[in-house]
């Protein structure tokens, strides 16, 4: 008698101020392959601290995917219930500490967001984030502004918190003994492809994906592509 395959949860974790929206496009493919489960990082002011809020509302075996700071999460997931991640997908992120001069700027968009509001910091924030053809996509732009509209100073000032004070986890990467995989777009300015090879480098069963025309809002910008290369890993594992 065959035994039943082992329950598996897909676990999304959006990046800075992004919510489960990000995530619309590819939810449907990915929902035949296991439960959804769609992590919420507000309310935390350190990377550690969402991880566990993760690990305390999922249980069993997870495949873990993050989008941004939470592919940052997903590493500190990575470290604490490492027994129970049985693939690891990162996406337009990075595995580094905190780099010279990266506080200024994230600094300068708390107190944009606390003076003016979060519309402020969209305008602000968004254009580096897309590869520059979709920076005349309307429907694109608005969902991504109505998304960081939704976040508030607070959220996103603990957000930013975590990610300055955030560890380098580069040679966690290599005690990781699951599937890796790294996705980013050709575009993506902010976590480009090389920053991706650096981290799959570190580990011999791990592999990079690019998605070509992509920037960082890579499942927005391409949910399509981005569902049929997670489908594949995924299916790969099971």
């Amino acid at each position: 008698m065959t035994a039943s395959p082992k329950p598996l949860t897909i676990v999304l974790i959006p990046g800075l101020m992004n919510d489960g929206w990000v995530w619309h496009g590819v939810i449907g493919a990915l929902s035949r392959l296991g439960s959804i489960h769609i992590a919420r990082t507000d309310g935390c002011d350190s990377l550690a601290a969402m991880a566990r809020n993760i690990a305390d509302r999922v249980s069993g075996q997870m495949v873990v995917i993050g989008h941004s700071m939470g592919g940052r999460v997903a590493l500190e997931l990575a470290d604490q219930v490492a027994d129970r991640m049985v693939g690891l997908a990162l996406l337009d992120t990075g595995a580094g500490g905190p780099k010279a001069h990266e506080a200024e700027g994230r600094l300068k968009l708390v107190d944009l967001a606390r003076r003016e509001g979060m519309g402020s910091v969209a305008k602000q924030w968004m254009p580096p984030m897309l590869a520059p053809h979709r920076l005349e996509d309307v429907a694109l732009i608005e969902g991504i502004t109505d998304m960081l509209l939704r976040a508030d100073a607070d959220i996103f000032a603990a957000q930013q918190k975590a990610l300055l004070s955030r560890p380098d986890r580069l040679d966690l990467l290599a005690s990781i003994s699951c599937p890796i995989l790294a996705v980013t777009g050709s575009e993506d300015n902010w976590a480009p492809p090389a920053q991706h090879q650096e981290m799959v480098d570190r580990v011999p069963h791990a592999r990079l994906e690019v998605v070509e025309g992509a920037g960082h809002m890579l499942p927005v910008e391409a949910p399509e592509k981005l569902a049929e290369i997670l489908t594949g890993f995924i299916r790969a594992i099971a």
